[in-house]
């Protein structure tokens, strides 16, 4: 298709004349089932076309006054409008939510449609996978324009951890004689077990014999890699600003990451309470509540042609798997050797890594696990700086992994998450 194809300046170059924007990229794409050789002028029949999200938005902070259905159709507008596509193209809406209650109940997807711009034709459905949620969420996306049923689906994430705190979905029922999720048969598999992701993140740092030392400076670092991406207008591309009012009725625009620490010390993360006795895992360790949507744009050979826009990346593999539901965080460990081994690849054929800091005992885990550069991973700090908002942060960190090979030249990325109830899900995109 000639529209897909223009001469390319390598990125860095004195001669590159393209903006600072998504849209530089282009490359013949062929499609059906690539060899190892074609390399990245080929690409497999789920394409990502678009990626963005919301700033994130510390729990009663900037986005707390946002409704999520209208935070989440903010993205889905965004989507839509910087590709100057007809709306009606969109096949589904398949968004991540992990407290589908109250005004994140009934639906979520489909209300954050009828609050967007896109037609009432277009449906939606919303899925819980906990942490993993939206990462699933592109998941089936990818499934669903690959098997040809579909052609052009965005797959999005939102949770507003304000307004409908992390629990409330099974606390609230309990608390009202209506049950709870551990039913007797799980009781029975797991006798006196509490689930919690808590003791999983401590269970990470005395079975990876990981340091309260450690773990405070990684947290550090992640705050030092989110600061220096801020200032260096490395997340402009991918976040969509979004208006606020204040109390006292005042406006502004929301456009930087309000859970970055800008001051932040390691004296004073390491000065921070532990969370359990002697515990090694801290609230500086861990990742912080906070309030966001994303959404990722996915389609085929169709879809793409339809649409006239131009591939960012391809889905070069997915993995998801089960492990220990009491260790809880551990499964994206295997999860991301199943990956690199379906794919046929080694840890050193990756050029960047995204691994979810649901914890800090999580990432520095998987470091001494996998083997992997430390210089690779979450370059632009993670959910420990920017936030975590559960049901949103799959999409979310896919969308900086897409946006960070564009602007490095990298060919591959890693994408994994730890999820509620032990499991690992991982996904290794290529770019375009």
């Amino acid at each position: 298709d000639p529209q897909l194809r223009r001469g390319h300046t390598p990125p860095g170059s004195p001669a590159d004349p393209r903006p600072t924007s998504r849209h530089y990229l282009d490359r013949t794409v062929k499609f059906g089932s690539p060899t190892r050789e074609e390399g990245a002028n080929t690409v497999a029949t789920a394409v990502i076309v678009d990626a963005v999200r919301t700033p994130g938005g510390k729990r009663n902070g900037k986005l707390s006054g946002w409704h999520p259905a209208d935070l989440s159709a903010i993205v889905l507008n965004a989507l839509v409008e910087r590709n100057d596509l007809d709306p009606a193209l969109v096949d589904d809406v398949i968004m991540g939510c992990v407290m589908q209650t109250g005004e994140q109940s009934t639906n979520i997807a489909r209300n954050a449609v009828m609050a967007s711009k896109l037609p009432e034709s277009v449906p939606a459905t919303s899925i819980d996978r906990q942490c993993g949620s939206s990462q699933q969420a592109l998941h089936f996306a990818a499934q669903a324009v690959m098997s040809g049923t579909m052609d052009c689906v965005i797959a999005a994430g939102v949770e507003s951890m304000t307004r409908v705190p992390m629990g409330l979905a099974s606390s609230l029922p309990a608390k009202n004689g209506f049950g709870h999720y551990k039913s007797p048969g799980i009781e029975a598999k797991y006798p006196n077990i509490v689930f919690s992701q808590f003791t999983g993140a401590e269970m990470m740092a005395e079975k990876y014999g990981l340091s309260k030392d450690e773990l405070d400076e990684y947290s550090y670092n992640s705050h030092q890699r989110a600061i220096a991406a801020t200032q260096a207008g490395h997340f402009k591309d991918e976040i969509v600003p979004v208006k606020i009012t204040r109390a006292d009725g005042s406006t502004d625009t929301h456009h930087i990451d309000e859970g970055i620490r800008f001051d932040v010390s390691l004296d004073g993360i390491k000065g921070v309470k532990l969370i359990a006795e002697n515990g090694k895992l801290t609230a500086a360790s861990a990742s912080q509540i906070c309030d966001g949507a994303s959404g990722v744009m996915v389609v085929n050979e169709k879809g793409l042609k339809a649409l006239g826009v131009k591939p960012m990346a391809r889905i070069h593999h997915l993995t998801m798997m089960g492990g220990d539901p009491v260790i809880m965080l551990e499964a994206p460990l295997p999860a991301t050797q199943r990956a690199l081994q379906k794919a046929g690849m080694s840890i050193d054929d990756i050029d960047l890594f995204e691994v979810n800091e649901a914890f800090a005992s999580v990432p520095t885990a998987w470091l001494k696990t996998t083997g992997a550069d430390p210089a690779r991973l979450n370059v632009n700090g993670g959910a420990i700086a920017l936030g975590h908002p559960i049901g949103c942060s799959g999409a979310f960190i896919a969308t900086k992994a897409i946006y960070e090979l564009q602007r490095t030249g990298g060919k591959y990325a890693l994408v994994t998450m730890c999820i509620g109830g032990g499991q690992g899900i991982a996904a290794i995109f290529e770019r375009l």
